[in-house]
């Protein structure tokens, strides 16, 4: 990532009052610089309803090493670390989207527990003894009496144990061939290459989403010897043997998916020394300058803590996959290859290569917050992205081992890449750029899949949607051909992804092809059924469901049901409400939505798993998934900024505010999305068609905060600061009564994206009385 001179000059300043503290104090000063930001951050949020790559804890910011405790190891659902179980597994390296690996765990051996040991190894663990920080894990393992701490660079784990102190066996156990998370752990091979350093790989097994095996290299070093390595003949697992010595026990884990070399180059670049303490103190730096880029002041000490943790997410579960030195592994082709990524001028490669979830749902919330707030970061991973593309000649909507996955549908990563482009972070190639996603629009794209379609091209539909206009539900040629075959959310994808592409061809001149996506991006009216008032399914004779229910769970919407899908339409929200007879309408519509979906707090459960609960699932708003996350904000669009400003600070209170492991994300934090959401909602700033427009719209909302300050990347962006103040704002004084940016009032509730990035600020008058009718 780039470097930024804000953060440059703030750290000098810690450093000098940090030097001058040392000086008047002769013990050891363990303490980081500047806390303030990362000490909010409650890494135990809602662990008790995550998934294998939600919880990060021993992390750097989409760093390849995510070293954590494992107390569920089955499955890519509900495992990892469960707040709930009271027994660890396992401290393995790899959580990502569908891959997992290097499961290690130290521990004491004797008479008693030597024969059984491979296969009865699990420990029991309190919480009282257990701190979690972004960086650093901190955990005693009850049955055998070693504590242990965990941190890491980015592609590289660090692990300190202490054992008890008497003459024991001090050992550490290595699972490489077991079920872990998503995926089982094959074929792993353990080496001793000298007293003190050890390598070896192991194979991801292919899952059904990821279809190619994918093997992972590890090089391992010691600051005490090893005196024996033992494999057991049923697990295939490993054991080492470490020395008596009276010591804490230091182990360095680089990890690669190209070499042991490259993992080794890992260690030899990232940590060269033995020093934990700086480690840990380096990572929480790093944290801390990344959520440090926007300092709130006002409201109560946990909403605070809430709003960091958010922002915390917003930057967690897409992983690293590329080595220091960028080679990275490219699974698409018929034989695995080593890719290369180009270095720049420093001898440095110029971005990362990523593993990824689906940018599906990405329009209305890492767009927006990366795209401001990280635009290094938006950058990083568009020019990842179009490495794919080059490597396999389609953008993905989700990688993983290097290798395409088709997760969910259409082509959402089109509204990502031309949101980088509209706001200025992606600046060459264009053109380039513009073909490749074109190419995802048309016949033998990436929109002609459906859900984990790895080998034909017929789930999503294409072909019908561009001779009838829409996607039939259900398709004529079955359900054969991948998942989420759900016609009319397709149909409605694609309008809206279609209108994004045609802002980028309007940009770059082409004329024909920008009438033509415009037009193709009206085809969401084709799924409107007038007489139901409802976006509803329609087979492949253009004949209504007569059963239609538009509560119904998955009938024609993608994990949604009617209610919550109609309004998808982003880039037409005026189009949608003359389809139901025009704004006062839709508003009344809307509106009663809400007051319905109040009464569930707005969400489908308290986990994803529940949005198929009989009462759960007719829910006609959900924020705990994708497909309804915006629809507080369409109010604004309606013409109703007050219900926008009413209904998100309801959500936000009833959905986002609780601080606890049994709640948080109430669904489907699908890698930063949810936890970008409510960092948006929470400052007051959204954009309801992912900022794809020429010089982006944000919407103003509601903050809940008395100041937000948004420090400005100067790489990208020619302010410095941007921010935002309210004035006699409470939990009662949601609505905004008036507007001004530079003393001059906005009465339209919205603001530019370059008026933004140059820097200034914007004053909410807050009150406790709706000014609209």
């Amino acid at each position: 990532m780039k470097l930024n001179r804000i953060y440059i000059k703030r750290n000098i300043v810690i450093v000098l009052f940090f030097l001058f503290f040392i000086s008047c104090k002769e013990e050891k000063i363990t303490t980081i610089e500047n806390t303030q930001f990362v000490d909010n951050v409650y890494p135990l949020l809602d662990t008790e309803n995550s998934r294998w790559f939600f919880f990060s804890s021993a992390s750097r910011p989409f760093g390849m090493v995510n070293l954590s405790p494992d107390t569920e190891i089955n499955g890519a659902w509900g495992s990892g670390y469960r707040f709930s179980k009271d027994t660890i597994k396992g401290y393995s390296h790899i959580h990502a989207w569908q891959m997992s690996g290097l499961s290690v765990l130290p521990v004491t051996v004797d008479k008693s527990n030597k024969k059984n040991i491979y296969k009865d190894f699990y420990s029991k663990f309190s919480h009282d003894k257990e701190k979690v920080s972004p960086g650093y894990h901190y955990v005693e393992l009850n049955r055998y009496a070693i504590k242990t701490e965990l941190t890491s660079t980015k592609r590289v784990g660090f692990h300190k144990y202490t054992y008890p102190n008497k003459k024991i066996q001090k050992s550490i156990l290595f699972n490489l061939n077991t079920m872990l998370g998503p995926c089982e752990n094959m074929e792993g091979v353990l080496n001793k290459d000298n007293d003190k350093e050890l390598s070896g790989k192991f194979v991801m097994k292919p899952t059904h989403r990821r279809i190619k095996p994918l093997t992972a290299y590890f090089k391992i070093k010691l600051n005490v010897p090893v005196t024996s390595i033992e494999q057991d003949s049923v697990t295939k697992n490993y054991l080492i043997n470490l020395n008596e010595l009276d010591q804490d026990v230091l182990m360095k884990v680089g990890i690669s998916y190209t070499s042991v070399e490259n993992a080794n180059i890992n260690i030899q670049e990232e940590l060269p020394h033995w020093d934990f303490n700086k480690v840990v103190n380096q990572s929480k730096t790093e944290w801390n300058n990344l959520l440090g880029r926007i300092e709130v002041e006002g409201g109560t000490e946990k909403e605070q803590r809430r709003f960091y943790t958010d922002l915390w997410h917003a930057l967690q579960g897409r992983r690293t996959i590329s080595d220091f030195n960028g080679a990275y592994p490219d699974n698409i082709g018929s034989e695995f290859r080593i890719g290369q990524i180009p270095l720049g001028v420093d001898g440095k490669p110029k971005f990362n290569q990523y593993n990824s979830d689906s940018f599906w749902g990405a329009q209305w919330t890492i767009n927006t917050l990366w795209g401001l707030v990280y635009p290094d970061v938006m950058e990083d991973f568009t020019q990842s992205l179009m490495q794919y593309y080059k490597d396999g000649g389609i953008i993905p909507r989700g990688p993983s081992g290097g290798d395409y996955t088709y997760v969910m549908t259409g082509a959402s990563s089109t509204p990502f890449i031309v949101s980088a482009i509209q706001k200025g972070l992606i600046k060459t190639d264009l053109e380039g750029v513009y073909q490749a996603l074109k190419k995802n629009h048309m016949q033998g794209g990436i929109m002609g899949k459906a859900g984990y379609e790895h080998l034909t091209n017929l789930g999503g539909g294409l072909k019908y949607y561009l001779d009838k206009g829409y996607v039939p539900h259900p398709l004529p040629e079955g359900d054969s051909y991948g998942i989420h075959l759900d016609g009319s959310s397709q149909t409605m994808e694609y309008a809206y992804q279609d209108w994004t592409l045609a802002q980028l061809a309007k940009k770059l001149g082409h004329v024909e092809d920008y009438n033509y996506f415009l037009k193709r991006s009206e085809n969401y009216k084709n799924v409107f059924n007038k007489e139901a008032g409802w976006m509803a399914p329609k087979n492949i004779d253009g004949e209504w469901n007569v059963d239609f229910d538009p509560y119904q769970y998955e009938n024609g919407f993608i994990e949604s049901n009617a209610a919550q899908s109609t309004w998808f339409v982003p880039h037409d929200i005026d189009g949608l409400a003359t389809l139901m007879g025009g704004k006062e309408k839709a508003v009344e519509k809307l509106n009663t939505q809400f007051k319905t979906a109040e009464k569930l707090k707005f969400t489908s459960g308290t986990s994803h798993a529940a949005e198929l609960h009989p009462e759960y699932s007719r829910i006609p708003v959900n924020f705990g998934n994708q497909p309804s996350m915006q629809t507080a904000h369409i109010f604004n669009q309606l013409g109703r900024h007050d219900l926008a400003q009413y209904w998100t600070r309801k959500v936000v209170k009833e959905t986002f505010s609780g601080l606890a492991p049994n709640t948080g994300y109430n669904g489907d934090e699908d890698q930063g999305l949810m936890g970008s959401l409510n960092v948006l909602m929470k400052i007051g700033l959204f954009q309801m068609n992912g900022g794809t427009e020429e010089n982006p719209e944000y919407q103003i909302g509601s903050p809940i905060f008395d100041k937000i300050s948004i420090q400005l990347h100067p790489d990208y962006y020619l302010g410095k600061e941007f921010v935002i103040k309210t004035q006699n704002n409470s939990l009662e004084n949601v609505f905004v009564n008036s507007v001004e940016i530079k003393g001059e009032p906005v009465n339209d509730y919205t603001i530019k994206h370059r008026d933004i990035t140059n820097g200034g600020e914007i004053l909410l008058e807050m009150t406790n009385k709706s000014i609209e009718k």
